[in-house]
């Protein structure tokens, strides 16, 4: 049992070294040695855990969006009214990115990037389903504007990585009261006009 959580502990090095690389120095800076050394283990031990550098960042981002994905949902129920469960979703991303700011802004550098693949990118998309579905809903509804859904993710979730880059460099301190006008904001931008 010891052995088991030995070996968890290093994929977790691995993984979180891997975050505060790329968070810090980009996906091309980021190199296995690097990775290795952060993590404090051999590189060789890398190999045990991941193919390559890709299958790294591929499963990483994979993690991630799947932590995030679960916080952002855990609070919300399909039963709810559109509005309300946008407003339950958004807030709880919002939350999500101000707490966990690091796995924040690796996504955000992964959604930047052609350093993810196309298998893994669907992957993580696939962990959105329940506000993709909620937006379709709004849609059919005539509640949510009849637009693609890379556009309302542009309009609505987009902006609160800009927040967050610029809360972690210090130019911008985020308030309770700046949560809510941000909500309002992108509530707006998605939601048919009366």
């Amino acid at each position: 049992m010891a052995k088991l959580q030995k070996s968890i502990d290093k994929r977790n090095a691995l993984v979180k070294a891997t975050i505060d690389l790329v968070n810090n120095n980009g996906f091309h800076d980021t190199p296995m040695s690097k990775i290795a050394k952060m993590a404090n283990v051999s590189p060789a031990t890398i190999y045990l855990y991941f193919e390559n550098k890709q299958d790294l960042v591929n499963q990483t981002y994979i993690e991630v969006k799947s932590e995030y994905t679960k916080y952002a949902f855990e609070t919300y129920n399909e039963n709810m009214s559109v509005s309300e469960g946008f407003e339950i979703i958004w807030k709880r991303i919002a939350d999500f990115k101000l707490k966990e700011c690091d796995q924040a802004m690796f996504l955000a550098q992964c959604d930047n990037t052609p350093m993810i693949d196309e298998p893994s990118r669907l992957e993580g998309i696939k962990h959105l389903q329940p506000l993709l579905d909620l937006w379709e809903r709004g849609k059919k509804e005539g509640v949510i504007k009849p637009i693609s859904d890379y556009l309302l993710y542009a309009y609505s979730i987009n902006p609160l990585s800009f927040l967050m880059i610029l809360q972690k460099r210090g130019v911008f301190q985020i308030e309770k009261s700046h949560i809510e006008e941000a909500y309002q904001a992108a509530w707006n931008s998605i939601k048919v006009n009366d």
